[in-house]
Parts: structure tokens; C-alpha cells; sequence
């Protein structure tokens, strides 16, 4: 099959994106892409609801990338037919314009995040009101665009409108080729135990309680954190961990060097909020961490439960004391902690390379498509 990838998608900032698009071409797939990144994160588009009056901005830049789509949309038809088209994450927009553009295309949309549900996240919309009202309808049209839906847990493929539910499938995040790449093999003796989280420090991520728990470490020196990325939740938890010595605060590391940075620790943590987001993900730190190798530390959610298996240390989510222990123990017993090692990336080889990541994606695009 010929795909052609399609939308102001950014590799650099979701490797979500990447992942599928690795997975197509070592799957034997051909993958043309048509993509101009947007200019702006979900963390900038979603601060627009607070401040409305920036939304010609928003038009004003994706119609600027619109405009040099269509042009590569064309191109891409002149040079064969187009059998499916991949609409990357955060396409709420482009699954509407490629629908318009390929009318008798399958059109794929990697749903990762529902506008509606990561503004609730991030305490930007309630239940109600005009702003959930055109963040959901937002969803609502993005979703009627497409032929195939790709979600990545079965929470979130159960939050889908009923009529969807058929024509989703659950694509887990995955990581790519790099992150396998640094795993090693050998045990690491080092006196310290060495602990990495990386994110934007939004409310699903549980910072505060993370902060918290580095707190209660500040009279353990074997335990040395390293805290990379900046974001709503920031601040308070820099604060909150203020007493603790052994922390270091790195504003970002670059995509091309994040696998080796990860992999130079023992320990990866994943995230410990308690809002409903947080129990229906599975970040794509978690699937980096296993596949580099690292002990993967995240909060016990069926989500995360499921994926991972036995290979993960998981603690209550919310829970910094718990989080702490964890921290604790794992520098206590380092046969423990190679063993979660081992086993976090023996699962992430098994069921988050790239390949494996679409081999549902190409099974459903393949069968005929249910009736709508």
C-alpha cells in the first residue's frame, strides 16, 4: 500500500507520529509525507481558551500551512494513487481538509488526545459552557472525518461516541529505534541510584505529588533525580522539593539526544496525577523508559497495568509517600532493580516496537470498511 502522511503533525515534539510512521515503512509499507508543522504545542493551543482573542493567530498560522499541504497533496497524487492517509496527532483540523482533499481515500486519524478532555486536564474548561461545547464539537467533527480512529488504551476507545467505537482501533504509543538502541545489557553498579522524569509538568503528570516525594528524599544522598522539561505544574514542584539537595533541573534535552540522556539512569518515572486523564493514559515516557532499559515508576491505573504487566514498579496514584518507599526500595535491593530492568525492556521488545505498533492499524485498514 501507498500512504501518504498527511498534517501540521511535528515528529520532534510527539514522536507518537514517528512511531507509526517507522511502523508502516519496516512493515514493508510505502509512506509519502505532506507535512508542515504547526507552529504551536498542545499546551499553546489549549492556553488559547484563555485567551480567545489570539485565535485569528491560530487561523492565520494554519492557514499558512494549509495552504502549502494542498500543494504537496497535489504533487503526491500526480506521482500515484494514494491508498490511505495517515492524518498525525493533534490533526483535529488537517482530518477535515485531507477528508476534503481525498474524498474516496481511507482517511486515519491518530486520535491521541481529545481537545475536550486535555482542556479539563489542564483546568481550562469545565464540564460545561460554551468552551467544552466547541472543544467537543471540535472532537465530534474530527472523529466523523475519519474511516479509522486510532486511540491508545481501551479507556480511551471506550470514551469514543458509540457510533466511532467500531471504527477505532487501540495503537499503543510505542517508541522508536533509538530508544532500543541504548539499552544495556550489563547491570550497573553505581553507588547511587538515578532517577530521571521528563515532561511538561502538566496536572496528569502528578508533579506535585512528585515533588513531594523528592522532599521526603533530601536525607537520602544515594538517590540523585533528574527533573527535565518545563510546564504549567513547574514551579510548585520545585518549591515543594526545595529541601532536597540531589535534585537537578534541566529545562530540555534534545530529541536527538533524549534515548542516551534516559538511558544513563536506573530508574524512569512516569506519572502519578489523580485526574481522570491520568487514569486513562499511558504516557510515551513509560514506553521510551522500557525500551531504553530503565525501571519504569509509575502509578498503578488499569491502563498502565495492562501494558506493562509485571515489569513496572507501580504506586497508588497521588501517593508521595508510596512514590518515596518506591525510590527507597529500589535503592535498597539492586538485584530488584535489575530485574525490572530486564523485564521492562524484554516487554517493550515484545509489544512496543514500531511494527508492532501498527500491525492493528494494517489488519483493519485491510479488511473492508464497516458501514458508517
Amino acid at each position: 500500500m501507498r500512504w501518504l502522511a498527511f498534517g501540521t503533525y511535528d515528529v520532534q515534539r510527539h514522536p507518537r507520529v514517528a512511531v507509526l510512521l517507522d511502523g508502516l515503512r519496516e512493515s514493508g509499507e510505502e509512506v509519502v509525507e505532506v507535512n508542515d508543522p504547526l507552529p504551536l504545542d498542545t499546551a499553546g493551543r489549549v492556553q488559547m481558551l484563555r485567551q480567545p482573542w489570539r485565535l485569528p493567530i491560530l487561523a492565520w498560522q494554519l492557514g499558512r500551512c494549509w495552504s502549502r499541504l494542498i500543494s504537496g497533496a497535489r504533487k503526491a497524487r500526480r506521482s500515484g494513487d494514494v491508498d490511505a492517509v495517515l492524518v498525525g496527532y493533534l490533526g483535529h483540523f488537517d482530518v477535515r481538509l485531507a477528508r476534503f482533499l481525498f474524498r474516496k481515500t481511507p482517511i486515519v486519524l491518530d486520535h491521541l488526545v481529545s481537545a475536550a478532555g486535555t482542556a479539563t486536564d489542564r483546568g481550562l474548561a469545565g464540564s460545561g459552557g460554551f468552551k467544552q461545547k466547541l472543544l467537543r464539537w471540535i472532537d465530534r467533527k474530527a472523529l466523523g472525518s475519519a474511516d479509522v480512529v486510532l486511540v491508545d488504551t481501551p479507556e480511551h476507545l471506550d470514551a469514543l461516541p458509540a457510533d466511532v467505537q467500531p471504527r477505532a482501533v487501540v495503537t499503543p504509543v510505542g517508541a522508536t529505534k533509538p530508544w532500543f538502541e541504548q539499552y544495556r545489557a550489563e547491570a550497573s553498579t553505581p553507588e547511587q541510584l538515578r532517577v530521571v522524569f521528563v515532561g511538561l509538568f502538566t496536572p496528569l503528570h502528578g508533579t506535585a505529588y512528585l515533588g513531594d516525594a523528592l522532599a521526603e528524599l533530601a536525607d537520602d544522598p544515594r538517590i540523585v533525580v533528574t527533573m527535565v522539561g518545563k510546564g504549567q505544574d513547574h514551579a510548585d514542584c520545585k518549591e515543594r522539593a526545595a529541601a532536597n539537595p540531589n535534585v537537578t533541573w534541566v529545562d530540555w534535552v534534545r530529541g536527538e539526544e533524549l534515548p542516551a540522556f534516559v538511558a544513563g539512569h536506573d530508574v524512569s518515572l512516569g506519572i502519578f496525577g489523580t485526574t481522570a486523564k491520568a487514569q486513562n493514559v499511558v504516557p510515551t515516557k513509560v514506553y521510551q523508559g522500557a525500551a531504553a532499559g530503565c525501571a519504569v515508576l509509575t502509578s498503578d491505573t488499569p491502563p498502565q497495568r495492562a501494558m506493562l504487566g509485571d515489569t513496572a514498579v507501580f504506586v497508588p496514584p497521588g501517593d508521595a509517600s508510596a512514590l518515596a518507599a518506591a525510590l527507597r526500595t529500589l535503592a535498597d535491593d539492586r538485584d530488584l532493580l535489575e530485574r525490572h530492568r530486564r523485564q521492562a525492556h524484554e516487554r517493550a521488545l515484545e509489544h512496543f516496537t514500531a511494527v508492532g505498533v501498527v500491525a492493528g492499524l494494517l489488519d483493519r485498514v485491510r479488511q473492508p470498511a464497516p458501514a458508517r
